[in-house]
């Protein structure tokens, strides 16, 4: 995996994860407890990737889930740095890209 790959996919897991601060925080309005601050900080830590042959697979580690893929080449129906949404635990649902790291996206950190 080449570096520009790598640095796209850590912009797409700190996207992910400021989406669940603002998730937590209901965009700002609200003061975060400590047990907030603990959920936060536990989310930031598990959230990771595998690199596969063909794929990287965005998990949350302790959780057991699969938060979505990135395509690392292209293939007949995807360019690399397509982001995929995971249809099981080992395979992404290849219907359509939700985004490609590359571009403009949107994420929640719910799932692509």
């Amino acid at each position: 995996m080449n570096y520009e790959m790598t640095t796209a996919i850590y912009e797409l897991i700190n996207s992910v994860k400021a989406d669940y601060y603002r998730y937590t925080s209901r965009n700002g309005t609200k003061e975060l407890s400590e047990v907030n601050k603990c959920m936060i900080d536990e989310f930031n830590a598990e959230i990771g990737y595998d690199v596969g042959r063909k794929y990287a697979k965005i998990t949350q580690r302790n959780g057991g889930s699969v938060w979505g893929f990135v395509m690392l080449q292209d293939d007949k129906k995807f360019k690399a740095g397509d982001i995929l949404k995971a249809a099981g635990w080992a395979t992404p649902a290849r219907n359509f890209a939700r985004g490609n790291v590359f571009e403009e996206y949107n994420v929640q950190w719910t799932g692509a």
